[in-house]
């Protein structure tokens, strides 16, 4: 799998708002993680990730911002890098964290793949393929959900990085 972006639960007394904090953050093996964060936890996506985004984004006719359903995969407040060229970090507070995963909890999943599975499907093989496509949406749902419920339970905020593809 090609890692196109990384969930990271943080506490939130460990999170600095600073993107050269952040960047630490990724760097190195989990130990120095763990002890940057005080502990680890995280979830990586391949690039179907913008796709996923689609079946969460379509739950609700008008988008709101600040709506859970909207935060699970590229929600979240910007904290600019120093190259402008490089995408921002996403932070979702402790409170955002728990309100996704509330919505995580709540959701069927089956209701989700119907509202976006139109939008997907061809991109994915078709109805023919939709049996894989289902599954590997699922799996991803299914991954965020827990990675969210457990970042909740833990009182955690969640950074999001997409690696520099230079």
């Amino acid at each position: 799998m090609s890692t196109y972006l990384h969930l990271r639960a943080v506490p939130p007394p460990a999170l600095r708002n600073s993107a050269a904090w952040l960047e630490r953050l990724f760097e190195g093996d989990l130990e120095i993680v763990r002890d940057r964060a005080g502990r680890h936890r995280e979830e990586v996506l391949d690039k179907r990730c913008l796709d996923q985004e689609r079946i969460y984004a379509g739950v609700l006719p008008h988008r709101a911002e600040g709506r859970p359903e909207n935060q699970v995969v590229l929600g979240g407040r910007p904290v600019f890098r120093a190259d402008r060229h490089k995408p921002p970090f996403l932070v979702l507070t402790a409170a955002q964290a728990r309100r996704v995963a509330g919505f995580l909890a709540a959701a069927d999943f089956d209701e989700l793949w119907n509202f976006a599975r139109a939008a997907l499907l061809p991109r994915y093989g078709g109805v023919g393929a939709e049996p894989d496509a289902w599954q590997a949406f699922e799996v991803t749902h299914r991954e965020l959900r827990e990675f969210y419920v457990q970042t909740a339970a833990d009182g955690d905020a969640v950074v999001k990085w997409l690696p520099d593809r230079s």
